[in-house]
């Protein structure tokens, strides 16, 4: 079975992705989603307007690891106590998390993962924890795009680290330079966003999480996006398949 590819729309003048485009659609509704794609291609760009316009939670593992940690939980403990150690917390830690995220309100909706699963291993332990709480996937959006565009996209990068939200110094500047739009916070630039790291990044990404585009598509579950189209046109292919997913879902 191919994954499905989408062709976006015409571009809007004002950006599709846009909060005030999602509310003036009213496509708020539950849906369960991964977003898999190399470092650079978008993914946390889209995952704000995919929290926005379908109401569900971002599950970022970095975020849930820093999240328990933070908080010192029984879990984040455990976590510090492997990461001081210079060691990878385990696959099943991990899931710990995410089980424990998901009991979260404003999870209740439906959630939206990226960053995990990064194996096949680590994906079917995320299918028996989702069967457990006697749910399921809707839909997995793979990110298309060619090594030489995410160098660009990788360098430029800037975040405002306490929402998430990203920024781009050519491809999406904020309006204010090294500022976020909404909370006029500084932005930042992570040390690692450099052509070297990017390299071996993509390497462990084409060992490691590239199955995973053979795994969901068996499922029926994977669609493809051009990732190296305008965030618009990127937009407007997401929301079609969400919107397919969702329509699957309460069908069933």
């Amino acid at each position: 079975m191919a994954p499905t590819a989408l062709k976006p729309k015409e571009e809007d003048q004002v950006f599709r992705g846009s909060e005030a485009y999602a509310r003036r659609q009213g496509t708020s509704g539950g849906i369960n989603a991964i977003f898999l794609g190399p470092p650079g291609a978008g993914k946390g760009t889209q995952a704000q307007h995919v929290k926005e316009a379908f109401g569900v939670c971002q599950l970022a593992t970095g975020d849930m690891l820093r999240d328990e940690v933070k908080k010192g939980t029984p879990l984040g403990k455990q976590a510090k106590t492997v990461m001081d150690a210079g060691q990878l917390v385990s696959d099943d830690l991990v899931v710990q998390m995410l089980a424990s995220h998901l009991d979260a309100r404003e999870c209740s909706n439906g959630f939206l993962l990226d960053g995990f699963p990064r194996t096949v291993v680590q994906a079917k332990k995320l299918d028996q924890l989702l069967d457990n709480r006697k749910t399921k996937l809707d839909a997995v959006i793979e990110f298309k795009i060619e090594p030489n565009l995410l160098v660009r996209r990788i360098t430029g990068r800037l975040i405002h680290s306490s929402s998430g939200r990203t920024y781009h110094e050519e491809f999406n500047p904020p309006r204010k330079l090294m500022t976020d739009d909404v909370t006029s916070e500084p932005l930042i630039r992570r040390s690692d966003d450099n052509a070297e790291t990017l390299q071996r990044r993509l390497k462990t990404y084409e060992e490691q999480t590239r199955p995973l585009s053979d795994y969901y598509n068996k499922k029926g579950i994977l669609s493809q996006v051009d990732a190296s189209q305008k965030p618009s046109f990127v937009w407007s292919a997401i929301e079609a398949v969400l919107k397919k997913a969702q329509s699957l879902r309460s069908n069933l």
